[in-house]
């Protein structure tokens, strides 16, 4: 799927940048950064998951450790 990615000047200079210091195409590095960004996105999500299921599960002893 194609898609059209406006950058600003600056932002556009600093991938380039990036990019020929990794040895890779501005293209490359521009996927590699939205594969990282949606990576950490839901391992953001898990994490949050598995907090809500520990509060859920033990609430009531981390109410008494609260106390």
């Amino acid at each position: 799927m194609a898609m059209t990615l406006r950058l600003t000047d600056d932002e556009q200079a600093a991938l380039r940048d990036r990019a020929e210091a990794e040895g890779i195409s501005m293209q490359d590095a521009a996927r590699r950064a939205v594969r990282e960004f949606v990576s950490k996105g839901q391992h953001r999500d898990r994490v949050s998951d598995a907090a809500q299921r520990v509060m859920s599960t033990h609430a009531e002893a981390i109410e008494r450790l609260g106390q």
